[in-house]
């Protein structure tokens, strides 16, 4: 299989436009993605090439898009929605959660509605608390929903098809940190499975499971502490949120014996919690240790870049997590 290196921004605008030329019910809508091409660029030249019909440009009014692409959805088209960031989609609340999530279970299956809703979030960008938040929990505790977060080019290309072509709503989170990054994607259209996560190195002393920025975060700091430390660190990028996929994380854990879960969040409520809870059910039995979280700091993250780097999850503190965890086992660090 052929491969190119891009950007993980790059990755998502030839998918969009590879899914509208395979598809002409796919259409796009959202703030500013038409004439000045989106706020991170993502939806170049889509208006010149499709036109104003399938590239919508919209007021400031996410609960209004929003609630028209899932009208349009439940009519035959397949809407993405570009909603600026994550804070932003709390204006649509209730159309995502109530409406979205809700319509085909509540109508017996009478309609489905295949929407994806597109938003990036996560701190680092000096945007203040209310622009830099990773709010995902609170969509992937919703029934109804599919919520993935590809961490690299090739997944945001994999994922981004599947969330496409599915014929439920998808919530589809991209960080700001990640827009730049590069990698190697397949020339393929191969959709990935939602639901499966993937083991992304494989290792022997320890799991550490994540997802987004955090899961490229965690490969990082695997070879760092191959290459100082001698330890052989299991990566789980879930890559899905809803559903999740228990079975790649218990299965890990038994293999390594030991847990650190990465997230960029708080800690309180959050996605850790409950794989830390997943590995307790599935795995208590073959544990060394107690699970480790990383989070970032329980604030409304500042606008100080100093402040703002120390509130977020950094490399340094997954390292003293591992560290500590391994050295909790005797023999183990």
């Amino acid at each position: 299989m052929t491969t190119r290196t891009m950007t993980y921004r790059q990755a998502l605008h030839d998918t969009l436009r590879s899914e509208m030329l395979r598809d002409p019910e796919v259409m796009l809508i959202g703030e500013e993605i038409g004439v000045f091409e989106g706020s991170y660029k993502i939806t170049a030249g889509m208006l010149e090439e499709f036109g104003p019909k399938r590239v919508r440009d919209t007021p400031i009014a996410e609960e209004g898009f929003t609630g028209a692409a899932i009208g349009a959805a439940m009519l035959g088209l397949r809407p993405v929605v570009e909603i600026m960031t994550i804070n932003f989609s709390l204006l649509a609340l209730d159309q995502i959660v109530n409406h979205a999530a809700k319509i085909y279970g509540m109508f017996g299956g009478q309609a489905r509605v295949p929407l994806v809703i597109r938003t990036p979030g996560g701190g680092g960008q000096q945007l203040g608390a209310t622009h830099s938040q990773n709010i995902e929990l609170f969509y992937a505790f919703v029934p109804g929903m599919k919520v993935v977060a590809p961490s690299s080019p090739a997944d945001a290309k994999a994922l981004l098809t599947a969330a496409i072509r599915d014929d439920d709503p998808v919530l589809f989170l991209e960080n700001l940190a990640l827009y730049n990054t590069t990698g190697e994607v397949p020339d393929d259209d191969t959709p990935a499975e939602i639901g499966r996560a993937k083991v992304t190195r494989r290792g022997s002393d320890i799991t550490v499971v994540s997802y987004s920025r955090m899961a490229a975060v965690a490969l990082e700091v695997a070879e760092l502490l191959a290459e100082s430390d001698g330890i052989d660190v299991e990566v789980v990028d879930l890559r899905s949120l809803r559903p999740l996929d228990r079975d790649t994380i218990i299965e890990s854990v038994k293999r390594t014996n030991c847990a650190v879960v990465l997230e960029d969040d708080w800690l309180t409520y959050g996605i850790g919690a409950e794989i830390a809870a997943t590995i307790s059910d599935g795995a208590f039995d073959w544990l060394d240790a107690p699970v480790r979280r990383v989070a970032m700091a329980e604030v409304p993250l500042p606008y100080s870049k100093p402040l703002e780097t120390a509130a977020l999850p950094q490399a340094s503190d997954a390292i003293t997590a591992i560290r500590e965890t391994l050295a909790a086992v005797t023999g183990r660090a």
